[in-house]
């Protein structure tokens, strides 16, 4: 469910319509809505509710500093995976005992702010990183909390570039090895386990990958607990996919999702962390851009819109579909046309959708990219010169530009002229 729904004839982000943003900040433009990232972290809440719980948000999904300061007011904790990303959370005031810091390439600087500043726990990811961050923590005189992350080579049965739980992907150690490398991190100086991580991939909508691993987890706790380490907090990651295309069938609610963890790992008496971003983030946004042009080609119509795959590369990069919908609400029963949805870009591949069904649009008209709320502005480049567009925060009848879109000028003047030119 989301807060974006047709009202007097418009589509309205909660109490506000959407032609009023447009008109003020210009398009393209991202736009959120507070009631539905709060109302996504509350069910992840109630999935976990009689377990000791934290709810980190994967800030890699959506960073801006309104988004995370509106997670963390209800408690949430974040997920980072850049030195950038940690300092971002900590600007929206999250504290660091609610910071967890994943990733497969932490570097030692990076290890070394977090530390400083504070972090409930690394998600370490290979050997070299442990060794890396003992040194760093050594050298410090503090100690780094850790979780080690397994692979436990469970099939996600998602994309396979946002697939990271197979034993060929990048991600974690193999599960075959995690004693040895756990015995290894209670040797280190520096180092303090507390845990274990695991993450199989993103956009799932099937339960049972998530069963398998976290059975696997499980088995491992009862046998690391044996080798004597306290596991106390079992990190299972994130990937709960959420509902693209809104005729096909819902995936699974947070709600069954909590009842896998409480069969598989309940019992354990750990706490459990877990680090949705897309199913918070996901539906609360929206991309809203204008038609330039409509285009007749010799085989079809091209809707031509001032947003393009810099704005939202999802469906460049993955073939990701979004739903696209008028934003001046159309008649019941009216005709329904095939578009292929483009932008400006100088590529091919600047292309939404292929023979779209949809109602007629015409020059001008304003069209909305569903679910975007999610890798959509934090995937944003400037490419082709193209200045990055504004994100906008609804609560109520209030809005507010969250992210300003720079000037021409701005954008040209973060070069600097080589001094020999």
């Amino acid at each position: 469910m989301d807060h974006f729904l047709y009202r007097d004839g418009a589509l309205h982000a909660e109490d506000v319509a959407i032609t009023e943003i447009a008109a003020e900040v210009g398009t393209p433009f991202y736009v959120y809505s507070t009631a539905t990232l709060e109302r996504h972290f509350r069910l992840f809440e109630e999935a976990l509710s009689g377990l000791p719980h934290l709810i980190c948000f994967a800030m890699k999904s959506n960073g801006n500093l309104s988004v995370i300061r509106t997670l963390g007011a209800l408690g949430a904790g974040i997920d980072v995976v850049s030195a950038g990303e940690y300092l971002k959370a900590r600007a929206a005031g999250v504290p660091g005992e609610r910071i967890v810091f994943s990733g497969v390439g932490k570097t030692r600087e990076e290890m070394r702010i977090a530390l400083e500043g504070g972090i409930r726990q690394f998600n370490v990811e290979s050997e070299p990183e442990l060794a890396a961050l003992s040194a760093v923590a050594a050298s410090m005189g503090v100690t780094a909390p850790i979780t080690i992350r397994v692979n436990p080579d469970v099939d996600a049965k998602t994309h396979e570039k946002i697939a990271t739980g197979k034993k060929e992907n990048k991600f974690g150690i193999p599960i075959s090895r995690a004693r040895a490398v756990f015995a290894e991190a209670g040797r280190l100086p520096g180092i303090e386990v507390v845990g274990i991580d695991v993450h199989i991939g993103s956009q799932l909508v099937d339960l049972e990958p998530f069963e398998q691993a976290y059975l696997k987890v499980a088995d491992l706790t009862r046998q690391l607990r044996a080798d004597g380490h306290d596991i106390r907090r079992l990190d299972l990651g994130g990937g709960l996919g959420i509902p693209y295309e809104r005729s096909n069938a819902a995936p699974p609610l947070p709600l069954d999702y909590g009842a896998v963890i409480k069969r598989t790992v309940g019992d354990l008496g750990c706490e459990i962390e877990i680090e949705p971003g897309r199913l918070i983030s996901g539906n609360a946004g929206l991309l809203v851009s204008r038609v330039i042009y409509v285009k007749s080609g010799e085989e079809r119509e091209f809707l031509i819109l001032d947003s393009a795959m810099n704005d939202l590369v999802r469906p460049s990069m993955y073939g990701a579909h979004h739903d696209i919908v008028p934003v001046v609400e159309p008649a019941p029963g009216g005709e329904m046309l095939p578009y292929d949805v483009v932008g400006p870009v100088c590529e091919t591949g600047d292309t939404f959708a292929k023979q779209r069904p949809m109602p007629r649009v015409a020059a001008g008209d304003l069209v909305a990219f569903r679910s975007a709320g999610a890798y959509g502005a934090v995937m944003a480049s400037e490419y082709n010169a193209r200045p990055l567009i504004p994100e906008v925060m609804v609560k109520g009848d209030q809005f507010a530009v969250i992210r300003a879109r720079p000037t021409y000028d701005e954008m040209i003047n973060r070069d600097s002229m080589a001094p020999w030119l």
